[in-house]
């Protein structure tokens, strides 16, 4: 948000990166992770794009540290589509390994490097969780190495819980039947969000940006948050809707923002079929390897210029596999 702007509303911050807004179900949600990754299970938390999965888990982990029951090791590898099974085995050698990160030493053969990765977590005596964030781009290969690698040091008394964030995508990916033997084993948990309490959010985010002495009223209309609370779900929706609708309020000098300048800046096509698709972590690429067609063909049906026929199988496959169109 422009400098200018904010002066003249009296906003003291842009609406992103405030801080902490937790609701209940995300409290539970914090308490039933940190509760199952200390059984030596695979647990996968999915949520839409921009709904929180980032910023609940820091939560989740700031809790694993305060406790101090469990050892945490998180994988920092940024392309996930280009990371492997042996690239997770070395963020655990780095995250539980005893001393200098840099005089840490991992065997290049694979036989050894898992035998020294066991008799490392072995010594630690505590459970092991691994965290991977942005893990609906994992290969079905590294997933199934991850439940192998559990197998392995659970036959030395260790137990090893991998903790999956991602998309909606990865959770319907494990629960197609040729991923069973990992979907089977994997205890799910769905991320709402700010789910019902999306006007609450509005009006602490805009209270925590407002400078001192300013109130929300003097911000916005009521009804002007009400449509924003209607309309939008995520908080990456609603951070970036604010902003607009207070440089399009700047423009026309009004204040406080109105529920028809809010209008006006508000996505006609939010709720359209690709961007419902993209939130739930299904591109173009993905909808075509997981339909098995052409991308051609998915093109034409996210733009609605398909034939009938074939839009209505690839709608059905969609809906079989959990996609809500």
């Amino acid at each position: 948000m422009l400098a200018d702007v904010q002066s003249s509303y009296g906003l003291a911050r842009p609406f992103q990166g405030v801080g902490n807004f937790e609701t209940e179900h995300q409290r539970n949600l914090v308490r039933e992770v940190c509760a199952a990754v200390q059984t030596g299970r695979l647990i996968v938390v999915s949520g839409l794009v921009g709904s929180g999965k980032t910023h609940l888990l820091r939560r989740i982990e700031d809790e694993l540290a305060r406790a101090g029951k469990v050892a945490v090791a998180k994988s920092l590898a940024v392309d996930k589509r280009r990371t492997s099974l042996p690239s997770l085995i070395e963020a655990l050698f780095y995250d539980l390994s005893p001393g200098d990160r840099a005089q840490v030493k991992i065997p290049k053969q694979a036989e050894r490097r898992e035998r020294d990765l066991r008799d490392i977590m072995r010594k630690g005596k505590r459970p092991v969780v691994l965290v991977v964030d942005e893990a609906h781009d994992l290969h079905h290969k590294t997933l199934t190495g991850l439940k192998r690698l559990m197998e392995v040091v659970a036959d030395a008394g260790v137990l090893l819980s991998v903790l999956l964030v991602g998309h909606p995508r990865l959770r319907n990916d494990l629960r197609r039947p040729q991923m069973e033997e990992i979907g089977y084993r994997t205890t799910t948990f769905d991320y709402e969000g700010i789910g019902a309490e999306r006007r609450d959010y509005v009006a602490w985010l805009l209270g925590a940006c407002a400078a001192e002495g300013v109130k929300v009223a003097d911000l916005m209309n009521e009804d002007a948050i009400d449509l924003i609370a209607e309309r939008l779900r995520t908080p990456l929706q609603i951070e970036m809707h604010l902003t607009l609708a207070f440089e399009q309020g700047f423009r026309f000098a009004a204040k406080p923002v109105t529920a028809e300048i809010v209008e006006q800046v508000l996505s006609r096509a939010i709720d359209d079929l690709e961007p419902t698709l993209t939130r739930n972590g299904y591109d173009a690429g993905a909808l075509a390897s997981q339909l098995n067609t052409r991308p051609s063909d998915i093109r034409a049906f996210l733009a609605g210029t398909l034939d009938a026929e074939h839009t209505r199988d690839l709608t059905e496959r969609l809906r079989e596999a959990g996609v809500p169109i």
